[in-house]
């Protein structure tokens, strides 16, 4: 039987870093109260002239070289985005495919905002274990510094750019399989965090209207209330369900949205200081990016050794959730 492997991780941050600091000379903020609610100090921004499929391809070059598998041998690119280099087409997985050079393969985009990777972890394990491909390179990237209003203190505190990428491979060895992944939606949560313009859903009434609409918009204490009530609901499902106790779980790696959201879940949970992976003080909230980013961190500090389980939870956008309970399993 074919089992999906994740085999490898890599992840890229631009140079730009706004501080706290920063960010209190351009709205009504202070350090103090941006770490209190948020546990965000610092964010990266892309340079102007740095798009999401170029973080996109230098996350997956780092990835692909830690793999142990030759390029030639991707056959599927999935990116997770919602911020795409182009509107509506081509795809930013497209982009990026003809970037790393990879020719005649399936290449194509979703949009599941913060749950963006758990969801295309779904789609590669399901790929993979139909006999449909065999190594499946996916990104999450994110330059949401294009879509955040910097006259909104309520978003552009928690917003920053960068990319992570993953290979998930066939196995035939069950030990180094992904156990399992929980993925959902409620549209009707829908205006709690959304860019309610820029689409055919909504009049474009002046160019100045739709460019100040096509900005992330969030009602935050809303927002907070349900990503609490329904990450602690799905990870405690998707852990029953496999027979797993929160013990065995070496790295719990949530989305990196708030601080605070995150130690609700984990002390539901259970869970210890250093079983949960936090990235959330240094990187900001990356969207799709930004679970396979903290997997990189954990890997490039040595924390993240061959065989020790995952558990990830995010929610974002949508509304979208997603847990997955998935073993690193490295070819080398």
């Amino acid at each position: 039987m074919a089992y999906a492997a994740f085999r490898s991780i890599g992840a890229y941050v631009p140079s730009k870093i706004l501080s706290n600091e920063d960010l209190s000379k351009m709205v009504d903020t202070t350090d103090d109260w941006i770490t209190k609610r948020t546990g965000i100090k610092e964010r990266h921004i892309a340079a102007e002239n740095e798009f999401t499929s170029d973080m996109g391809v230098k996350a997956a070059q780092k990835a692909i070289e830690r793999s142990g598998i030759d390029k030639s041998q991707i056959d599927m690119v999935v990116c997770a985005t919602i911020s795409p280099d182009y509107f509506c087409m081509p795809s930013t997985a497209t982009v990026i495919s003809t970037k790393l050079g990879l020719k005649n393969i399936t290449a194509f985009d979703i949009s599941a905002a913060c749950t963006g990777f758990v969801y295309i972890l779904s789609i590669a394990k399901a790929f993979i274990e139909a006999g449909m491909k065999k190594n499946v390179l996916i990104i999450g990237a994110e330059k949401l510094s294009a879509i955040t209003d910097y006259s909104d203190r309520g978003t552009c505190i928690l917003f920053g750019d960068g990319a992570g990428a993953a290979i998930i491979s066939v196995t035939d060895n069950k030990d180094e399989a992904i156990i399992d992944i929980h993925t959902g939606a409620d549209g009707e949560f829908a205006d709690l965090l959304m860019t309610p313009n820029g689409g055919s859903g909504s009049a474009h009434d002046s160019l100045e209207q739709e460019a100040g609409s096509c900005f992330m918009q969030m009602k935050g204490n809303e927002t907070f209330k349900v990503a609490v009530k329904t990450l602690t609901k799905d990870v405690v499902e998707i852990l029953q369900d496999n027979n797993i106790q929160s013990s065995e779980v070496k790295h719990f790696v949530p989305h990196q949205a708030n601080l605070r959201i995150i130690k609700a879940v984990g002390d539901a949970l259970k869970l210890q200081d250093e079983q949960v992976v936090l990235t959330v003080e240094k990187y900001g909230n990356t969207s799709g990016a930004s679970i396979p980013m903290a997997i990189n961190d954990i890997y490039e500090s040595g924390k993240l050794k061959a065989g020790e389980l995952m558990l990830l939870d995010a929610f974002g956008g949508g509304l979208t959730w997603g847990s997955a309970l998935v073993p690193f399993s490295p070819l080398k």
